[in-house]
């Protein structure tokens, strides 16, 4: 199963006056493991910093998901909280989750995370927006992520918006062998009876012969 993590980087940057400065910078990324996610950040950020650099720290970190609008590159973490019931006892379980979002002000941060989570079927408070120190996000993919442009993960996730992405970390080897188990169902329903028959007798005859 994927997961979200924080990798700080350091290496030497160069300023927009020319001076160069050694900074320590946080990146997200989607990754199975620890060590799956210092390759991949090598990877990311090879062709993106120029000269080297040293991964310093690697954190997992929890987010439920993750809101980027194109119109802005600052973070904001927003936790949100609500009331949810439980099978096992009549009194409400109070839930909180921490969700990541693209936005230019604290205030744009708030009403951005309500228009992504109208569909909720539960009232939700927001108890705390702060800005993120996140420089950027590399999210899961099918392809394990090597293709430059980015896209949203699932086809069930809340309706994409114009300028807004939606990012989580799913995948998993069960979600794998599930999908070769519905391709394997289609051939067979694609092969009529006398294609079966065919195959049937080709076996024997292999059968026979050894």
């Amino acid at each position: 199963m994927n997961n979200w993590f924080t990798v700080k980087v350091k290496y030497t940057k160069q300023l927009e006056n020319g001076a160069f400065k050694r900074v320590s910078e946080p990146y997200l990324l989607a990754a199975m493991t620890f060590t799956d996610a210092e390759a991949r950040i090598y990877e990311e950020l090879g062709a993106i910093i120029r000269g080297e650099f040293t991964v310093t720290n690697i954190a997992r970190t929890d987010y439920h998901d993750i809101f980027q609008y194109e119109d802005s590159d600052t973070w904001y973490k927003c936790k949100i909280s609500f009331e949810s019931a439980t099978e096992d006892s009549d009194k409400a379980k109070k839930v909180s989750q921490n969700f990541l979002v693209g936005a230019h002000s604290v205030k744009e941060a708030f009403d951005r995370m309500h228009e992504s989570l109208s569909t909720m079927l539960v009232d939700f408070l927001i108890p705390s927006i702060i800005v993120s120190p996140i420089v950027d996000i590399f999210p899961y993919t099918e392809e394990l992520d090597k293709e430059i442009s980015r896209r949203p993960l699932l086809e069930d996730e809340p309706i994409i918006t114009t300028g807004k992405r939606v990012y989580s970390a799913p995948g998993s080897d069960i979600d794998d062998d599930f999908e070769e188990e519905e391709n394997l169902e289609e051939i067979e329903d694609e092969l009529d009876s006398d294609d079966l028959e065919e195959i049937d007798s080709d076996l024997d005859d292999e059968y026979s012969e050894n």
